[in-house]
């Protein structure tokens, strides 16, 4: 029998496989809007999943408790678990719970700002619309990093692996064909957005490479010699039809920038009995 957070956590990651495959549905209608409700579900499914866990899987440390009123008026001493309108127990918000995992280090602010931004894009949806090239740029940065957080903590809360699962966004470039615009137009609700994204941005820590607010996705198509390109070349020998994958330097570096001492360092800083 699973346990309630591994429960949860499968749910979680149903949850954000949801949201990909519907983003990458290029013809589906409001598939911004969906992808920001379906990945919030799933974080809250996650973050729920590691308190449940932090708290021996005990199913009341999830549940809000207010004070009981005696006859008198006055407020009792006796806690009493908070209902919802249905008479269900009313759960800790995804907010106060993301935040109690901050001040236990388990959670990074970085990634707590990306969750920020798909909050506020789930809340503000109904003001948006999808005819800002440079809004749906956004939408899909936020998007990325959100998804690279998510397997990150799965992996390192929990010790998922996901790489069975595509959990990549189609860039725009791919589902949309480029359009020239003389000015680009955004109404008052997204401009506040993308203003309270900015101060999101402006306060990211720098030095952690692990978690993102936002990703940047560049796709270049280029015409060049194979051999000015190859670095490595890498063929599975048992398919013949497996196509070679071709990895420069540069593509190692941009992936992996820290030389040895960097890396140790990062280590005693992360690990307080790493030697």
């Amino acid at each position: 029998m699973k346990s309630r957070s591994k429960e949860l956590i499968d749910k979680a990651i149903a949850a954000t496989v949801s949201a990909i495959e519907v983003y990458n549905k290029a013809g589906f209608q409001y598939r911004a809007e969906t992808f920001c409700i379906l990945a919030i579900n799933g974080w809250e499914l996650l973050i729920k999943a590691k308190w449940l866990n932090q708290n021996d899987n005990k199913i009341q440390s999830i549940y809000v408790k207010e004070t009981r009123r005696k006859k008198d008026g006055s407020k009792s001493k006796k806690l009493r678990i908070k209902r919802t309108r249905s008479g269900n127990p009313f759960t800790y918000s995804l907010d106060y719970l993301a935040k109690k995992l901050i001040e236990q280090g388990h959670l990074e602010q970085n990634a707590w700002a990306n969750i920020q931004a798909l909050l506020e894009l789930r809340d503000s949806s109904v003001h948006f619309y999808n005819s800002s090239p440079n809004f749906a740029n956004k939408l899909q940065e936020i998007g990325t990093a959100s998804l690279k957080n998510f397997v990150s903590l799965v992996e390192e809360w929990f010790e998922r692996d996901l790489s069975q699962f595509n959990f990549y966004l189609m860039p725009l470039s791919f589902m949309e064909l480029p359009t020239q615009t003389n000015a680009i137009v955004l109404n008052n609700e997204q401009r506040n957005f993308l203003n309270y994204l900015e101060q999101l941005e402006t306060g990211a820590d720098e030095t952690d490479p692990k978690y993102s607010i936002t990703v940047n996705i560049n796709v270049e198509f280029t015409k060049s010699k194979t051999n000015d390109a190859l670095g490595v070349r890498i063929v599975d020998s048992s398919n013949s039809n497996a196509p070679a994958v071709r990895i420069t330097e540069e593509d190692v570096l941009k992936r992996y920038p820290w030389d040895y001492k960097t890396f140790i360092n990062k280590c005693k800083e992360r690990y307080s009995d790493f030697k």
